[in-house]
């Protein structure tokens, strides 16, 4: 299971923290297609959040294809397969990361290079 820590003097929302951390523990294969998330409350409390933010970050999980959820079983990691959405998505996040680089005079080499060190921790 990925442990979740959450920086309070971060200026990025904690929900966003916490999504974030989830996409990447499904990127590392920390968690698994199929496993179940801990309830809104179980994390809250593990973490020391309140409920509406884990239910936010679930929610967006949801809505973004990284989750379903299920009345049973509760938040279960399902990846929408839409891959051209993925990319798209990629895309427009990529166009204002880029953008910032190249204000600070980042090369195409460097971007590469970088992008292959990222992609290599994934599975």
């Amino acid at each position: 299971m990925l442990i979740i820590e959450i920086d309070f003097n971060s200026d990025e929302a904690i929900y966003i923290q916490l999504c974030n951390q989830i996409i990447m523990g499904i990127a590392t294969d920390q968690l698994k297609v199929g496993e179940t998330l801990p309830s809104v409350r179980q994390l809250a409390d593990t973490i020391g959040i309140n409920m509406h933010t884990v239910n936010k970050a679930y929610s967006v999980l949801k809505q973004e294809g990284f989750l379903t959820i299920d009345r049973r079983k509760g938040a279960v990691i399902s990846i929408d397969a839409d891959k051209m959405r993925a990319l798209d998505e990629m895309k427009q996040e990529l166009l204002v990361v880029l953008a910032r680089g190249c204000c600070r005079n980042v090369s195409r080499e460097e971007v590469h290079a970088l992008i292959d060190e990222i992609f290599d921790e994934y599975k």
